[in-house]
Order: structure tokens, then C-alpha cells, then sequence
């Protein structure tokens, strides 16, 4: 039985004129792009490995930043569609057999950044040095989900930041974290490096590689839709301004329910999406949509970032 939605539910469904509505714009790619600006602002509804032979393949690439969250190396369900766990090495294969493809497409300034938990950076890490520069990981908290009964509660995600050379962008001061002064230090009496507000103290801190400020969204947030590994806005917002600038081109070969692609629309970035799933590439266009109508993002304010529930 259907239970009534809580007036403060705000999870994205679909009515069916909207589908109606958004379908036709869905695109699928069936013979070779030439020109890289044909794909501008698109999402394509198909099989990724579909989508690649046909993905424009112009000399020195056109890909500003690749953001990929593949199915993690675990057995999980997409709408119906089940990704089944391999063996780390096999996990390692099907990465590769996406993600090599896709590397002359990213011009030699290009930065990724690939999502995986700490069972699957083992794959991660080994094929991303092998092929780029890798710089960092990123470990991000995610505080939703029961407790676990035989083992420690997992909690973090990984991000891995690597680059196509050693000529790319990085814009830290574009994801300064607004932090709380607990111990606030003084210097002739006037507050150093923080300010004094009615609301508290407050720092602008430097970005670093363990972010405790995420909310996973849930079902009274604008955000939220069915997608069961949905990413927060505020995550791929951090991702769009350290590493691009306005105008840049972002794919993401596994678009999901289209968190990238709206922030891109909230933030001035052009992207191109790839998703299997009808249900979620409709979603896509309608927060797209949305993203128009309201570009605000949950903890980003005035071109700082906050701290959670802040």
C-alpha cells in the first residue's frame, strides 16, 4: 500500500505529463559526432559502451574535467538493473574498459575526479597511475545509514583527483570552507585570520582532502530523488570550481539521476552526460529544469562553502 507523502517530502517524482513533456529531448548517439559543441548541455540516454565509439574525437581533446561515479565493486540494484561484485582485478578490467577510451577525448589541461568506497580504490588507484598523475584522494563522510552489526559502520567515500599533466587548474580559493572558531586567536587585541560575528566566530579554511561537511540528500531536501547513490549537489560543486572555470566542458560517463549536470547549469559549466536508465535521464532534464528556475545550492553561499546543518 501507498503511504501519503509527508508534506515536507520534496524527493523528486515525475508526474506522467512530465514525462510526456521531457522525453523528446532525450538524445542517443547512433553514428560518429564530429563536433564536440553537438553535445553541449546534452544527455544521452544509452549504454555507455554504446555511446564511445561514437563520442567526438577531435586533436588535442575537448573534455575539461571527467567526474565518473561508476557502480562501486559491490552488488547493487538501478532501478531493476544489478551490478554484481568482481574479483578486484576484474573490477580493475571493466574500469579500464571504459576509462581508457575516454582519455584522448580530455585535453592535456584535464583533472578527473573518480568516485569509489575503500573496497574499490584498490582497483582505482593502480589503473589511474598507470595512465594519469594522480594527486590526491579525497575522503568524504557520509553520515547516512544504519549502524553496522559485525563491523565498523561505513561511513566514507573516496574521491580520486588525478590530472592528464602537469599543466592543469586548481582555484582553492574558490572552495574555502567557512569553520567555526572554537579557540580564536587574537593579535594586538583584533581577531587574526577569523571574524567576530553575532552568530559566532568564524575561519575561512583552506580545502583539504577530508570533507566532513556533506549532507547525502534525503527526502526533505530539493535535491532528492529515488537514485540510491545519489550524490549532493554541494560534492560536485567543490569538484566544478577547484578544478575548471566558467564555461568549462564535464563529462560524466555514468550521469545517474544528474546531480553533475545540474550543478553544471547552476554554476556556469557546460557538460555532456551518459545514463542508461530512461527513468533517470528524465529525471536529469526536469532538475536541469530546476536548476534554471533556482541555481542555489544547499551549503554554498556567496562563494563559500558552509559547514554541515550551518
Amino acid at each position: 500500500m501507498n503511504r501519503p507523502r509527508s508534506p515536507r517530502n520534496r524527493t523528486l517524482h515525475l508526474s506522467p505529463e512530465e514525462i510526456a513533456r521531457l522525453a523528446p529531448q532525450l538524445r542517443t548517439l547512433t553514428a560518429p559526432v564530429c563536433d564536440p559543441e553537438a553535445l553541449r548541455d546534452t544527455v544521452l540516454h544509452q549504454d555507455l559502451f554504446g555511446a564511445l565509439p561514437h563520442l567526438p574525437r577531435p586533436e588535442g581533446g575537448f573534455i575539461d574535467l571527467l567526474i565518473a561515479d561508476p557502480p562501486y565493486n559491490l552488488a547493487k540494484a538501478f532501478n531493476g538493473r544489478c551490478f554484481r561484485a568482481l574479483p578486484p582485478t576484474a573490477y580493475r578490467e571493466w574500469l579500464a574498459s571504459w576509462l581508457l577510451p575516454l582519455k584522448p577525448l580530455l585535453k592535456p589541461t584535464a583533472s578527473l575526479y573518480l568516485c569509489g568506497d575503500w573496497h574499490s580504490s584498490g582497483s582505482i588507484y593502480p589503473l589511474l597511475s598507470e595512465h594519469f598523475i594522480v594527486r590526491n584522494r579525497i575522503t568524504w563522510e557520509r553520515e547516512k545509514g544504519r549502524s553496522a552489526t559485525a563491523n565498523w559502520k561505513n561511513c566514507s567515500e573516496d574521491i580520486w583527483f588525478a590530472t592528464c599533466s602537469d599543466d592543469y587548474e586548481f582555484h582553492p580559493h574558490a572552495v574555502r570552507l567557512r569553520r567555526r572558531v572554537i579557540a580564536p586567536y587574537r593579535e594586538a587585541g583584533a581577531p587574526k585570520d577569523w571574524e567576530e560575528t553575532d552568530d559566532g566566530n568564524f575561519r575561512l579554511t583552506g580545502a583539504s582532502n577530508l570533507w566532513t561537511d556533506l549532507t547525502v540528500p534525503f527526502w526533505s531536501m530539493s535535491e532528492n530523488t529515488p537514485h540510491p547513490t545519489q550524490k549532493p549537489e554541494k560534492l560536485i560543486a567543490k569538484l566544478l570550481l577547484a578544478s575548471t572555470g566558467p564555461g568549462a566542458f564535464v563529462f560524466d560517463p555514468f550521469l545517474g539521476s544528474g546531480t553533475t549536470a545540474a550543478v553544471c547549469r547552476k554554476l556556469g559549466r557546460s557538460f555532456c552526460g551518459v545514463e542508461i536508465d530512461r527513468d533517470y535521464c528524465l529525471t536529469t532534464l526536469r532538475r536541469l529544469e530546476m536548476a534554471t528556475e533556482s541555481p542555489q545550492i544547499q551549503g554554498y553561499r556567496d562563494g563559500v562553502f558552509r559547514e554541515r546543518n550551518s
